[in-house]
Parts: C-alpha cells; structure tokens; sequence
C-alpha cells in the first residue's frame, strides 16, 4: 500500500488511518467488518469509512467505539485540513442519502445509524455552530471524544491531537506534528511487536514520512525504516517478475495461435499439460485482434 506519492512528495493520510482505526478497535475485529470510500452511488459520492457491527446487541469495547451501533459512518480530516460546519452536513446528508439508497423501504432503521467526525484539531466554529445553531448538547466524555447529543443519530467528534497516547496510540500520533522522542520511540517499540502485520505497516510507515527528522534521533528507527522500503521493494521485484513471466507465456501461445495450432500442438511444442494452457488459449481465441498486453490485461482481470 503506497502512502507517499514519490514523485510530488504527497502523503496520503487516508489508508493509514484506515489501517489506524482498525488497529484501535483490534479487540472487536471478528465482530466489525470495515470497507474504505464506501460507494454511496455510482457518482463520485463516497462515505470515507463504512464499520458495519456483526453482533449488533455485542458492545465494541475499545473508547471510540462504544457509542457504536449497527451501521457507523466516519469522516476522517488529515493534519492539513480541519472539519468545517459544511462538512458536518455533508455526512449528515451521506448518512441520510445512505440509509435511503436500498432496495426495500425503510431497509435500514435510522435507529441503526451513528456518525463519528474526525479531526486532529478541535473543530471550534463547527462545535459552535452545533451548539448554538442546531442546539445539541456537545460534550468531553474522556481525552479527544466529544458526545454530540439531541439528533436522532448519535454523533461523536474525535479529537485525535487530544487522544490518550496510552489508549489511542496510533490514531494520536497519525499527525506530522508528533511532539516527542518519547512518543516516536513508544510508536517503534510497539511496532518491532507487531511488524508482520500489515495494518501497522501502513501507519507506520505514513507516519514516519511525516515525521522523518524526528524518527532519525530514535535509535534504531533507520533500520526499520530501510526494512520497510527493502519489503516494498522486494514485493515491487515480485509482481515484476511475474509479469514478465506471465507475459512471455501469453506472446508464446499468442504466436502460436496465430499459425493455427491447435491447443495439443501448442502443449506439446511449451512440454506442459494442455489444462495449463487452457485458460490463454480460450481468452486468446475469444478475442481476435487482441495484442499480447491487451490478453494480459484480460487474463490478470479473471
């Protein structure tokens, strides 16, 4: 998963704090399925994070999850950018747009519904807004969790600058701004534990981009570092190989089709089984006229 646009230097904030709320709610993974930009329609119109709960009645036991129902809707705003009065009603529209855009009526109870908005700074204007204009009761239930109460949708805004880095260690330091040694080195520690998991892998590596001066004071962060960029690389080295093997089959069969032999002829003259060749074959005898990377194209979307 790339989180760094090479080339303009960009950091996609959004996959790792994907990666970074399902860490936070590990502890109920079997009972939470996540989907990334929900489609809400076939127009560019997406939810960023969809949590649907399995067990509705099952409580979620981790802080920012307790509050959840059945169907819980998540606005995520990364460090540059800040949650505004219009994106509030944005996903407000989303999650009503959503509960309306089913096959049955009244399919999904809006009793099933929860919105939790997501920020690294304090929303002060939006918070303003909700109090004085919509008139909910908005309030602090523990570090970085606002309740917002007297909607029929319950709604929560986290905080992330202000989360607990005991509780929330991941969500609170997906920022460019991380603040200590301390806080970096905790962030390496914990990820050394848990390196093979591929979720950790995504924040980690998004957040020491953005904090890489920091990062190079901790002791031992280079090597994991250069084994995050090794991985990568040596997964790019993969996917390589296997295109170009694949491809190399695909122009083998492609040439001999095109002088006519059959797929027995075409078996023999590769020493391999006929069923090995079977799959090319069709697709290349399905498609006349298709190149070779056209057929590969085909062939890799099957």
């Amino acid at each position: 998963m790339e989180q760094t646009n090479k080339e303009t230097g960009t950091i996609y904030w959004h996959p790792a704090f994907y990666a970074g709320i399902q860490i936070e709610l590990l502890d109920d993974a079997d009972n939470l399925e996540f989907e990334s930009e929900h489609l809400l329609s076939k127009k560019p119109m997406q939810i960023d994070i969809l949590i649907i709960k399995k067990e509705n009645d099952r409580p979620v036991k981790k802080n920012i999850g307790r509050f959840f129902r059945k169907r819980n809707i998540v606005e995520y705003k990364s460090p540059d950018d800040s949650l505004s009065v219009d994106d509030f009603y944005k996903v407000y529209g989303y999650a009503c747009f959503y509960k309306s855009d089913t096959a049955a009526v009244n399919e999904i109870h809006l009793e099933e519904l929860t919105i939790t908005l997501v920020s690294e700074s304090y929303p002060r204007e939006l918070i303003r807004h909700l109090r004085e204009v919509r008139e909910y009761t908005v309030e602090a239930v523990e570090d970085g969790i606002y309740s917002v109460t007297g909607d029929k949708i319950p709604i929560q805004i986290l905080v992330t600058r202000q989360l607990s880095m005991k509780e929330n260690l991941w969500l609170r330091s997906l920022t460019n701004k991380l603040d200590t040694r301390e806080n970096a080195k905790m962030l390496v520690e914990y990820y050394v534990e848990h390196k093979k998991n591929n979720l950790h892998k995504a924040v980690i590596e998004t957040i020491v981009r953005a904090n890489q001066k920091l990062f190079e004071e901790v002791n031992g962060m280079s090597d994991i570092f250069m084994e995050i960029v090794q991985e990568k690389f040596d997964k790019k080295l993969k996917e390589e190989i296997q295109k170009e093997r694949l491809t190399d089959r695909i122009t083998m069969v492609w040439k001999k089709c095109a002088r006519n032999k059959s797929l027995t002829v075409i078996a023999n003259e590769m020493e391999t089984e006929p069923g090995e060749v079977l799959p090319i074959y069709n697709l290349i005898i399905e498609n006349p006229g298709k190149t070779v990377d056209e057929i590969y194209t085909l062939f890799v979307g099957t």
